[in-house]
């Protein structure tokens, strides 16, 4: 089932987000609706505060192309232990603030400790576009934005932007749930 997505403004994407255990209801289905989720709005990444869960839920699906190849996982209570390397720019955006695209900083390496679907605990190194994909993702459940890392006068420039969408003036393909808007589209 497709969820609507919360958009910018939402408190719930500005919350840290609250480990859960192996007894959430329905768990399974939960991550089978992200994944059509995040398909049907064309992104590789999708964090529960995204459909306005606190939970420390993301998923990941990078998809791959000639470079590098598809990487696509469940995370669960992750905890980034360690980022390493030369920060580096991407253009980056979200499904939370569609329209929005901006170069945001971020460190090529990470060591990621999470839970997969079956409960199988993992530590992992993830390098390159896949690492920089689970940091976006992990920023969610820690209650951030990437809006959060741009510079004061960034902001201050998207700022009309950011309330439009708040508003729900902005067209996108997928459903969406605006905070300053009572109807969903």
């Amino acid at each position: 089932m497709k969820l609507p997505i919360v958009a910018y403004g939402d408190p719930v994407l500005k919350k840290v987000c609250v480990d859960i255990d192996e007894t959430y209801p329905d768990l399974q289905q939960l991550i089978s609706n992200m994944f059509e989720t995040m398909y049907n709005a064309s992104g590789v990444g999708l964090a529960a505060p995204q459909i306005g869960l606190p939970i420390r839920l993301f998923i990941v699906d990078t998809k791959g192309d000639e470079e590098e190849e598809a990487y696509k996982r469940v995370f669960i209570n992750a905890q980034i232990l360690e980022e390493s390397g030369e920060p580096w720019a991407f253009n980056e955006g979200c499904l939370s603030i569609p329209e929005v695209r901006e170069d945001v900083m971020r460190k090529p390496n990470i060591l990621i400790s999470y839970y997969d679907e079956n409960w199988k605990q993992h530590k992992a190194k993830v390098t390159g576009f896949p690492a920089r994909v689970i940091q976006h993702e992990y920023d969610h459940i820690e209650g951030k934005l990437f809006t959060d890392k741009l510079s004061l006068l960034r902001k201050q420039l998207l700022k009309g932007k950011l309330d439009a969408i708040s508003k729900g003036n902005v067209s996108t393909d997928y459903k969406m749930r605006f905070p300053k808007q009572n109807k969903k589209r």
